[in-house]
């Protein structure tokens, strides 16, 4: 396909409401997409129904995301991604896999309610194998766990609130 052909296309699909655009013309194929191919977990809500199956983060929170994992302490999940407690949001500054206890049988590092500190671990995100600590960023009480022991979690989602 020629080069002129495909720059009038991107132009096309920048001009159009469309997320993506395939054309083949014999054996050659040109596809255009607005989004990259692995798309973060708030993206399928933007794209059309036809591709959000098939673009859906294997990872992303379902209605279960709102009872706590070690322990059994639990605390509601709101409708959005940000908590309805009052109080400061710890979030995850990684993608991985949280846990709420130091090991499979152990206590978990907080629940709901309890006091914590500046600098207490709450929990660990494991990352390429390696166990990084969540910590306070204040002193003040656990209002929420937001996220369920052994849950993938992503960057910047909300996991504790501290109030």
């Amino acid at each position: 396909m020629d080069l002129r052909k495909i720059k009038k296309l991107i132009e096309m699909l920048e001009d159009s409401n469309l997320c993506e655009l395939e054309i083949r013309e014999g054996e050659e194929t040109v596809r255009l997409s607005r989004f990259p191919t692995q798309m973060p977990a708030s993206m399928p809500a933007m794209v059309p129904a036809s591709m959000a199956v098939s673009s859906a983060a294997p990872g992303s929170p379902g209605p279960a995301a709102g009872t706590a994992g070690a322990g059994g302490s639990a605390a509601a999940t709101p409708a959005s991604d940000e908590p309805q407690v009052e109080g400061d949001v710890v979030r995850s500054p990684m993608v991985g896999t949280f846990y709420g206890a130091p090991s499979p049988g152990a206590d978990p590092f907080v629940r709901v309610g309890q006091a914590v500190k500046k600098g207490q671990t709450l929990g660990t995100i494991e990352a390429m194998k390696m166990f990084n600590p969540i910590e306070s960023e204040r002193d003040g009480t656990l209002k929420a766990i937001l996220i369920e022991n052994g849950q993938p979690v992503e960057f910047d989602q909300p996991m504790f609130v501290v109030g």
